[in-house]
């Protein structure tokens, strides 16, 4: 089944999966829901959406993971990642997996319905005169490492050269999601 206002949403927290797939629904969109990367390939088996909106951080997989699945099924397919862990890193990765957008959470459904309309990019984005901050580096240094343990907390604190429950305060310091 092709359609080109079919949603396919891959989030694994229900209350936002289902509030965003309403929100979607009432503008016309058809919209399925995977809630990791096995129920996504079932849900593509059987059909091909026009979009995706894909969580950062599922239970079972990276949503990365989802994202390049995503684009080796469909390259014109539009993916927008949505995270409460926001990163260069993860914005880079995400981008060259194949996602045309990545938004930090909270995000409205307006936002991420521009964000499909503007998949080519712009050039006219004013540049920042802002540094980047010593807390912005060390909190995208510990989400990458996160990421790289597949967000195993003992393992991120190991690799980072930190006390667990130091790291585990730095994390609810910046309350994601």
């Amino acid at each position: 089944m092709t359609n080109e206002r079919l949603l396919l949403i891959v989030e694994d927290d229900p209350g936002f999966a289902r509030t965003l797939k309403r929100s979607f629904e009432r503008r016309g969109y058809q919209v399925l829901h995977a809630t990791g990367l096995e129920e996504m390939k079932e849900i593509l088996d059987g059909h091909s959406p026009g979009y995706a909106v894909v969580d950062l951080k599922l239970a079972g997989a990276s949503g990365l993971t989802c994202v390049e699945e995503l684009h080796a099924r469909d390259e014109d397919m539009l993916i927008v990642v949505l995270t409460g862990y926001a990163s260069i890193a993860t914005a880079v990765e995400a981008i060259k997996l194949g996602a045309c957008h990545y938004l930090a959470k909270p995000s409205s459904t307006d936002d991420i319905e521009a964000a499909f309309l503007k998949a080519e990019g712009d050039t006219a984005v004013a540049l920042g005169d802002r540094p980047t901050s010593i807390k912005t580096l060390e909190w995208e240094r510990i989400h990458q490492t996160l990421m790289d343990t597949d967000f195993n907390i003992s393992e991120t604190a190991r690799r980072l050269g930190m006390h667990r429950r130091t790291l585990a305060r730095k994390l609810e310091k910046r309350q994601v999601k």
